[in-house]
């Protein structure tokens, strides 16, 4: 069922095509006698309004559509040029089925505004092989893209909070979960919720390779993790009273005040490096009590809580950082650590650079998608030219419509579409006999048929979609030139051999689309960020005086990114059973990202008391690090289908160092307690219930015991 607000949009969207369309159509055609220029500004709606789902407000989408027109005109071009020859074309449209399926990389519009382009030199590109209509050809397409652009603006659809909104909302609520009475840590995490950019507008996610798109991101991140930070607060069981735990509670609250004032206003930005002054007197502290008299040391239970609150303030620091490099574009004081903050500065140029390298593999689901789409509308190309068919572009606009990134969806898709057109074929072919070429009454019936196709076709399914769109299809080319009810057959044809060409596209290039990349993404992820566990155990460790470095984190950062996009990816798609869909994906990013910030906090503000560790904290922590990385290999062989080791002991039956405490040992105790228990949640998920033996009827023999 679709929502009112959805099926508002959806006709919104559908009058909006439909004017621009006709308002193009119908004066290039019948005032100025251009038929061709009429053809492409009727298709230049169709494809920036309908093929292509730009997300955004009204003016957002007109600005999209702006910025693309250039490069409508030269795709337009280019196929006009290349359609001298069927190989010609062909490669023209394997490099340009790859580009601009590959755009994906820079975000959600680009990739919107793609399969529009598509259209540009999938028309141009077929017979007749025609330059000198190059210029009417052209003027429609501009006429198009100019009429859709205005309507976007005279009708558009509500806009969205913007990202940065929805960011300084959160940290309002964070503000209030850190202040003395807190709030209730189920509104702490439907508060972080809201930061998820699944759920938020496809246009305003920070989905870009700039620095201030990716700093809206991290900040996002960092925003989430400190409102579920604060809940677990919440839940924790009570502890005593400790004044310099309320103190830095009482900053973190200051400064997320202050950063979502900053992000609403621009203006009184919260004081750099503060709370980090305040994390590191707060941790000096701790050690100071703890190797002072015994009657000063605080119980483990304080201790743990400071701990926790530590890694909060953290997060908060984090936030802190990266709301300044997104207002400022960079950040105004030094970065700490560069490691997580590696954008921070560098070019844009360099940024880009890397996003797109980034993903030039094979395990990338955003390559493999643009390798699957151009070798199939490449194909199909092939084929129309060679076998010569009649209005051939619609051979590429069945593989590029119909197309999934799974071989089951595409099936389905293909075998609603091939119903859907017979039945349009049908309908079609009786209108076209019925009305021989009265174009008075094709003029009449277009605008109309068009309305009805835009707003029910996405409303009712695919089926429906294609048989309306066949007679928007034969209402508009009876008027361009006489036609007979074999337009119908002609587009039947093209549609179930583009199908086919789709689908067998779909068998040979990664049938199973990201289900299994996303195994292979967030076994590599795992397998990237464990061995982050002893390393920062090992700095954490070392005795006095010596070097204490930070793990390189990077690799593990990098793949985070390819294991965030082939989930993405993998949530687009609908599985085949709910057998893949077991696996709890969210909870692999979390343990990864926990791995991450651990190895880069830990080792910058867990001071160690003038004697080191105690022999048996050292112990404990090795051993444990030694446990976690056994579990996480254990649980990525899990996800690859290897043979997995037997379940390890990841965590001892109590914590070292209670008499007296360490401050060094509850750090890591609470760190690495924690991802054990993220990695027993994502086990569990991975590993199949046992079935509940049947209960035996009243009067039965228990099992085992009926005698023989």
């Amino acid at each position: 069922m679709i929502a009112r607000p959805q099926r508002a949009a959806i006709l919104r969207r559908a009058v909006r095509v439909t004017v621009a369309a006709s308002v193009g159509f119908y004066p290039l055609l019948y005032g100025a006698g251009l038929p061709v220029a009429a053809l492409y500004a009727l298709f230049a709606a169709i494809a920036m309004g309908l093929l292509s789902v730009v997300p955004g407000s009204g003016p957002q989408r007109a600005s999209v559509m702006l910025r693309a027109l250039p490069p409508a005109l030269l795709l337009a071009t280019l196929g006009t040029l290349l359609a001298v020859d069927t190989w010609a074309a062909v490669g023209g449209m394997l490099v340009v089925g790859f580009l601009l399926a590959f755009v994906a990389v820079a975000g959600p519009r680009p990739v919107g505004i793609a399969p529009g382009l598509q259209l540009f030199y999938i028309l141009a590109c077929f017979p007749p092989y025609a330059p000198g209509t190059l210029l009417e050809r052209l003027a429609g397409l501009t006429a198009g893209a100019l009429l859709l652009a205005a309507c976007e603006i005279l009708l558009p659809d509500p806009a969205a909070p913007s990202y940065r909104e929805r960011l300084a909302a959160a940290l309002d609520e964070a503000a209030r979960g850190a202040a003395p009475g807190g709030v209730p840590p189920r509104r702490l995490r439907d508060a972080g919720s809201t930061l998820r950019l699944s759920d938020v507008p496809p246009a305003e996610r920070p989905a870009g390779a700039g620095r201030t798109d990716r700093a809206l991101e991290q900040a996002g991140r960092s925003a989430r993790r400190l409102l579920d930070q604060l809940a677990t607060l919440a839940e924790a069981p009570p502890a005593p009273a400790d004044p310099q735990t309320a103190a830095l509670l009482g900053r973190v609250a200051e400064l997320c005040t202050a950063c979502a004032r900053f992000l609403r206003t621009g203006s009184r930005p919260p004081p750099a490096g503060a709370l980090e002054e305040a994390m590191r007197r707060f941790q000096a502290d701790r050690v100071r009590l703890a190797s002072g008299p015994p009657g000063e040391r605080l119980p483990v239970d304080v201790l743990r809580r400071q701990s926790r609150v530590l890694a909060l303030a953290e997060s908060a620091r984090m936030v802190e950082i990266t709301v300044d490099i997104a207002t400022h574009g960079g950040p105004t004081e030094p970065a700490a650590p560069r490691q997580v903050f590696w954008y921070a500065e560098l070019s844009t140029p360099r940024l880009w650079a890397r996003r797109v390298l980034g993903n030039v593999t094979f395990r990338s689901v955003l390559f493999q998608n643009a390798v699957r789409t151009a070798l199939g509308l490449a194909a199909a190309r092939a084929v129309a030219g060679s076998l010569d068919l009649a209005h051939g572009f619609w051979v590429l606009l069945a593989v590029l419509t119909l197309g999934r990134t799974t071989a089951g969806e595409t099936w389905r898709a293909v075998r609603l579409a091939v119903a859907g057109n017979a039945a349009g074929a049908l309908v079609a072919g009786a209108l076209v006999i019925g009305l021989g070429r009265h174009t008075d009454v094709y003029a009449a019936l277009l605008a109309p048929v068009m309305l009805a196709a835009f707003a029910l076709g996405p409303l009712l399914g695919i089926a429906y979609a294609q048989a309306l769109f066949t007679l928007v299809v034969a209402t508009a080319f009876a008027q361009i030139a006489p036609v007979t009810w074999r337009l119908s057959e002609a587009r039947m044809i093209d549609v179930v051999t583009g199908s086919v060409i789709g689908l067998l596209c779909g068998l040979l290039a990664w049938p199973a689309g990201a289900r299994r990349e996303v195994h292979r993404a967030m076994a590599g992820l795992l397998r990237s960020c464990a061995p982050l566990v002893p390393a920062t155990a090992q700095a954490l460790l070392a005795p006095p005086g010596g070097s204490r470095t930070a793990p390189e984190i990077r690799p593990g950062v990098h793949r985070l990114r390819l294991a965030e996009a082939a989930y993405a990816q993998f949530r687009a798609e609908t599985p085949a059973d709910g057998e893949s869909d077991r696996a709890d994906w969210h909870a692999v990013l979390i343990a990864a990202g926990h791995m991450l910030l651990g190895a880069q906090w830990l080792p910058r503000f867990g001071l160690r008391p003038a004697s080191g560790a105690t022999d048996a904290s050292a112990a404990w922590a090795r051993g444990t690090a030694s446990g976690l990385v056994a579990e996480t290999d254990r649980i990525a062989r899990l996800l690859t289908a290897e043979r997995p080791e037997p379940a390890p002991r990841t965590a001892p039956e109590s914590a070292p160092d209670r008499d007296p405490p360490s401050p060094l040992s509850v750090d890591l105790e609470v760190w690495m307690t924690s991802l054990a228990q993220q990695l027993d949640r994502i086990e569990s998920s991975l590993t199949p219930k046992p079935k509940p033996k049947p209960i035996p009827p009243p009067g039965a023999d228990p099992p085992n015991t009926r005698p023989e």
